[in-house]
C-alpha cells in the first residue's frame, strides 16, 4: 500500500511509519520541520496546497495526525495554535481529496477521546457517549479541549469526499516505551517514588497499548464498511489510583507518594503543561471496535504495564 501520514513526525506518527515501512509498504510523512527518516518526508505547512498533493493523489491510505501537542500551557497563543493546526490541516486535506481524480480509499483522521465529558459513573461509547462542556464537576477551563475536539471533527466530516471512506480516531492515551513519551515520563516518576494516585485518584484513565493501537489502525484500514467516529481505547479503563498501583508493580516499586490536586497545579505549571491531562476522568470504551470483532492483545492494564515496562528497561 501507499500510505501518507500528514503530521507523522511525532511519536505516534513515527510508530506507525516504522511499522508500515517494516511491513513493506510505501510510507510518506508530511512534516512542518525538516528531518531525516527511513521513509520519505515531504514538507508542508498544514494550511496550503503544495508539492505534497502529488503524494496524496493515488495513495491508498491517508492517516492525518497533524496538530500541535497539547502538552503545553494553554496560553492564548498556544490555544490558537492547537486549534488552527488541527482544523486547518484537516480542512486543506479535505479540499485536496475532494478534487483528486484518484483519491485515497480511506482517510483516518486523528481525533481524541477527550471529546467526551468528565465521567465517573458510566463509560462513554460512540453510540451513547455524551460530549463534554460545562458539565458539573469539571472546571470551566477544560471546555477548551472539548471545543477543539468538536471543531476538529466538524472540519473532518464537512469534507465532501464521497469516494473516500472516513474514520475519526477518538484515541485515548497511547502507551509505548519510546523515550520522551507518556509511559517513559510515568516510569521515571514511579522510580523516583512519585507514583502514587493523582488528585482524588477516582478519575478514570482510558488507555491503549501501542501494539493494539497499530493493530486497530490496520483493522480500520481493511474494514471497508466502518465509517464515522471510532474509540481507540482498551475495553478496561480504570481509576487513576488502580492505574498507578499496577504501574508501580510493573516497575518493581512498592510505594509511591500521592500528588494532591494543589501539588499537580503547581507541578504542571512548573513543567509548562496543564493539570487537565491528569485530572479529567476519561471513562471511554471501544464499543464499535469490539462490535466489529476486533480482539485486543492487551485488554487489561496490569498485563500491558508489565509488557511495556519490560520493553522500557530493554530499551
Amino acid at each position: 500500500m501507499r500510505i501518507l501520514i500528514p503530521g507523522g513526525s511525532g511519536q505516534v506518527g513515527r510508530m506507525l511509519a516504522r511499522h508500515f515501512t517494516g511491513q513493506g509498504h510505501d510510507v510518506t510523512v508530511l512534516s512542518r520541520t525538516e528531518q531525516t527518516a527511513p521513509w520519505k518526508v515531504l514538507a508542508w505547512d498544514g494550511k496550503h496546497r503544495g508539492p505534497w498533493v502529488d503524494a496524496l493523489s493515488g495513495c491508498d491510505v491517508c492517516i492525518n495526525l497533524a496538530g500541535k501537542s497539547v502538552n503545553c500551557r494553554y496560553t492564548d497563543e498556544n490555544r490558537r495554535a492547537i486549534m488552527a493546526s488541527r482544523v486547518d490541516s484537516t480542512r486543506v486535506l479535505g479540499e485536496v481529496i475532494a478534487g483528486l481524480s484518484q483519491p485515497p480509499r480511506v482517510w483516518l483522521n486523528a481525533s481524541t477521546a477527550t471529546i467526551y465529558r468528565h465521567a465517573l459513573e458510566r463509560p462513554m461509547d460512540e453510540a451513547s457517549g455524551e460530549f463534554g462542556g460545562g458539565e458539573p464537576g469539571a472546571p470551566k477551563k477544560w471546555d477548551f479541549s472539548i471545543e477543539v475536539a468538536k471543531a476538529w471533527e466538524d472540519a473532518f466530516f464537512a469534507a465532501n469526499t464521497p469516494r473516500t471512506r472516513k474514520v475519526a480516531l477518538r484515541s485515548s492515551i497511547i502507551f509505548s516505551p519510546d523515550r520522551g513519551g507518556v509511559f517513559d515520563v510515568l516510569m521515571h516518576l514511579v522510580r523516583l517514588g512519585l507514583g502514587g494516585s493523582n488528585g482524588s485518584g477516582k478519575q478514570y484513565v482510558s488507555w491503549i497499548h501501542d501494539a493494539d493501537f497499530i493493530r486497530a489502525i490496520e483493522f480500520l484500514i481493511e474494514a471497508e464498511h466502518v465509517t464515522g467516529p471510532v474509540n481507540l481505547a482498551s475495553p478496561n479503563p480504570l481509576p487513576n489510583r488502580e492505574f498507578m498501583r499496577d504501574l508501580r508493580r510493573a516497575a518493581g516499586v512498592p510505594i509511591g507518594l500521592p500528588a494532591f490536586e494543589w501539588m499537580l497545579e503547581l507541578g504542571t505549571w512548573a513543567l509548562r503543561t496543564e493539570s487537565e491531562l491528569v485530572l479529567k476522568s476519561r471513562y471511554v470504551i471501544p464499543w464499535r471496535l469490539q462490535a466489529e470483532g476486533f480482539a485486543f492483545e492487551y485488554p487489561e492494564w496490569n498485563a500491558a504495564a508489565k509488557q511495556l515496562a519490560g520493553r522500557w528497561r530493554a530499551g
